[in-house]
């Protein structure tokens, strides 16, 4: 068994509401007005109230060249992920003291939406004070799956190292894939749901110096699951252009909630030997208000169990891999009672489910 325990999130600089987000849109999108107004139903119905950009608005009212668009990743995704970190190992939410830099042996780093070679954790050991002897494990492409996968991981390695502590560390600046000259309803979508943020989370395994340091009950973690649809690639992702990264979303996600990713709980499910009416609230990544519904849906339980989802997803929008953390993150300042049950579910391309079991302990 591994324990969750703490977390930190960081939004970007500059917020907005979602109305003038919208604004932007129709003043720029390459497309017609019939065919603009025909598509401002996604902002108006996405439950999204405010959101947090890396760049001003009026940043995003031209294109921008690939290099131009990563620059800028990697000044502002460094920046934000210190910030999280340092939220995490100072936090009196859930730590009775802080954490040093220098007791974490494992960096695990998921970023989607923008390229540093070498990878962002690589800065973060130096501006942290880490010790040189860290374990680093960088992870691209994962996208919105990115938060729960990177957890599961961590817990697989503390399997073998009970005493080791680990950073899973999430950023994505997903904002700046939007591409001012793509007609797609793809690109429409994805400017509708888009955030930027960072977030990262403290794991220790069950025999690690840092067990009884935390203030209240803390998640433990004893099984986690993965399941990839075949021949699903075309699903969710990128496309990459000159001009950056071209969001790819496929209409059909709500329905493969309502199968595939229905079939993969069940099965975590029996795996756990839980039943569906012992969770009070899932730790569900909320990629979007149609996917939300889904969840509610198929596993037919009360609005009330995805209200954490709800609330992140209407002050942030989709942050893609992160969002999962700052659901977490409200999930443990709930100060759930022991033995309370949830579990962590995020999806992903690939198309990938990947879910993780929280135990409050």
């Amino acid at each position: 068994m591994s324990y969750i325990l703490s977390a930190g999130i960081q939004t970007a600089d500059h917020h907005y509401t979602q109305s003038e987000i919208q604004e932007l849109v129709h003043r720029v999108f390459p497309m017609t007005n019939h065919e603009k107004n025909r598509l401002m139903p996604i902002f108006e119905n996405a439950n999204i109230e405010t959101r947090q950009l890396s760049a001003q608005l009026s940043w995003y009212e031209k294109g921008h060249s690939l290099k131009e668009s990563n620059d800028l990743y990697q000044a502002s995704a460094l920046r934000y992920c210190e910030q999280a970190i340092r939220k995490c190992l100072s936090s009196r939410d859930f730590l009775k003291q802080s954490v040093a830099p220098n007791l974490i042996d494992h960096i695990i780093l998921v970023s989607s939406t923008g390229i540093s070679t070498p990878t962002l954790d690589a800065y973060l050991i130096d501006q942290l004070g880490c010790k040189q002897s860290i374990k680093r494990t960088p992870i691209f492409g994962l996208g919105c799956a990115g938060g729960t996968s990177a957890v599961a991981k961590a817990h697989e390695y503390l399997q073998g190292a009970k005493k080791s502590n680990v950073l899973v560390v999430c950023v994505e600046l997903c904002s700046l894939t939007f591409q001012s000259n793509d007609k797609s309803v793809s690109n429409f979508v994805g400017t509708a749901l888009f955030g930027d943020g960072a977030s990262a989370v403290l794991m220790a395994g069950e025999s690690s110096p840092l067990i009884g340091q935390q203030t209240a009950t803390v998640p433990k973690v004893e099984q986690v699951s993965t399941k990839t649809k075949p021949h699903s690639q075309s699903v969710m992702g990128w496309n990459v252009v000159d001009t950056g990264f071209e969001v790819v979303f496929n209409k059909s996600i709500p329905n493969l909630v309502r199968n595939f990713w229905l079939d993969h709980v069940q099965e975590f499910l029996q795996q756990t030997d839980w039943g569906i009416e012992e969770i009070p609230f899932l730790v569900a990544h909320p990629g979007g208000k149609k996917v939300l519904e889904a969840y509610e849906e198929v596993l037919n339980v009360p609005n009330r169990a995805l209200a954490f989802s709800q609330k992140i997803l209407k002050d942030h929008g989709n942050m893609s891999s992160p969002t999962v953390h700052f659901v977490l993150e409200q999930a443990m300042k709930s100060k759930p009672d022991r033995r309370t049950r949830s579990f962590m579910a995020s999806l992903g391309p690939g198309f990938t489910s990947e879910l993780v079991s929280l135990e409050w302990s």
